[in-house]
């Protein structure tokens, strides 16, 4: 019976239908199980950090740009389907996740522009470099 109410209730499936599962109790294995994957790929990045990766790009290295990206990937999953936005209307499913995703790159703009400030005023100014 619970597995009826949890067909009518929720969809089990992620990924937009690619993978499917029988359960509520299945699904949130998958669910775990893809997470735990991003997030095993971010701690080995972060171990590793491959030379590959130290480039930059719009004054960001290519491992920064991935951790952002990974985590901003993480963020949406967890709020997709944790939230259970999946399930919602699309007007409240927009406003929640677009005002997130908006915020975190304003907020990742503002950290990079005055980084870069602090950055320019120690490396020219008589101030020693030391933190």
């Amino acid at each position: 019976m619970a597995d009826h109410a949890a067909h009518d209730g929720h969809k089990l499936e992620i990924f937009r239908g690619l993978v499917k599962f029988k359960s509520n109790t299945q699904k949130i294995w998958g669910v775990l199980i893809f997470l735990s994957i991003v997030t095993i790929v971010e701690v080995a990045l972060g171990y590793i950090k491959p030379d590959i990766l130290n480039n930059s790009i719009l004054g960001l290295k290519y491992l920064n740009w991935i951790f952002i990206i990974l985590t901003l990937v993480k963020a949406y999953y967890i709020t997709w389907d944790f939230m259970h936005m999946r399930d919602e209307v699309k007007g409240l499913r927009r406003a929640v996740v677009w005002t997130g995703v908006f915020l975190i790159i304003y907020l990742i703009a503002i950290l990079l522009v005055e980084g870069d400030y602090i950055y320019e005023v120690y490396k020219n100014a008589a101030v020693s470099f030391d933190f």
